[in-house]
């Protein structure tokens, strides 16, 4: 259990959780559904086995690269510490399951659901022939608001795309900065990434405006919540200085001449930016 959750680096649902939460928040605000603790089981069991398919295909597919980088050789398919067959199943069951789980939330979501599978599988393949994998993995983030939404609701809706947007860009905006740790390696291997194809300073500059777009969209995204529920929702404005406050202190944190605090603003800043706003949101929700 212990590699498993290794493998698909469970710590970093931390990243998309907080979310969908929100997502499944906003959904019970402008609809007339109740709240169902049967449906939010269902959304987190739908975010998890979608999580597990994405990052353990991820790390299936590229086992070959991964064994030889000297970065991630120690990762457990290249190491031997689980072998190539049991992750490939640990991959087939988690997409059953997720499409399983779909079909008790709503039509919607269950015709959907082998198209965010899609989303979220691509991405690993996708740095093979370009750079814009870093936004591939954005969309495929970007969805937990939106899916969680149309989970409770059963249909699109402006507010919650909006939102979307803004995390395609944050974690667009931060896996350039943690793809800055191979750049070099990716040159001699012919894959494709931001910094790989642009370089470090460029890259950096890349990531810089993706979070100036981020920050102006979870703006938008407050402005035009308080204006569709008239409410001040005063604690999802502190969420979101804090939100923004953590997104460009990353930048801080990392220089073209030192990459040694990738980790520090990869994980920490955006987690903790994730999961304060995300708790501060259900906090105006619960008031």
């Amino acid at each position: 259990m212990k590699v498993f959750f290794n493998l698909v680096k469970f710590s970093h649902t931390i990243f998309a959780l907080p979310f969908a939460l929100v997502g499944f928040g906003l959904g019970n605000m402008i609809s007339t559904e109740s709240f169902s603790w049967s449906k939010l089981l269902l959304v987190l069991g739908c975010m998890v086995t979608a999580r597990n398919t994405a990052m353990a295909f991820n790390r299936y597919i590229d086992r070959d690269i991964d064994a030889a980088n000297a970065r991630t050789k120690v990762r457990e398919i290249p190491s031997g510490l689980i072998s190539e067959n049991k992750v490939l199943v640990f991959i087939i069951t988690n997409a059953i399951l997720f499409v399983a789980l779909t079909w008790f939330i709503n039509p919607l979501c269950f015709y959907l659901s082998p198209v965010a599978l899609l989303v979220i599988m691509g991405y690993s393949l996708t740095k093979r022939f370009t750079f814009l994998c870093h936004l591939i993995l954005g969309i495929g983030l970007s969805l937990a608001p939106v899916g969680a939404f149309v989970a409770v609701t059963g249909y699109f809706h402006f507010l919650p795309i909006i939102l979307g947007f803004a995390v395609l860009f944050w974690v667009s905006g931060f896996d350039i900065i943690y793809a800055l740790q191979d750049e070099s390696f990716d040159q001699s291997k012919g894959l494709f990434s931001i910094p790989a194809y642009f370089g470090t300073q460029k890259a950096l500059n890349i990531s810089r405006f993706f979070h100036i777009v981020s920050a102006a969209l979870m703006v938008i995204f407050l402005y035009e919540s308080h204006q569709l529920l008239n409410s001040i929702f005063l604690f999802t404005m502190i969420g979101t200085l804090i939100f923004i406050g953590l997104l460009f202190s990353q930048h801080k944190l990392v220089r073209p001449n030192d990459l040694s605090k990738v980790n520090l603003a990869f994980f920490t800043n955006n987690g903790i930016a994730s999961l304060l706003y995300g708790v501060l949101f259900l906090i105006d929700i619960w008031l």
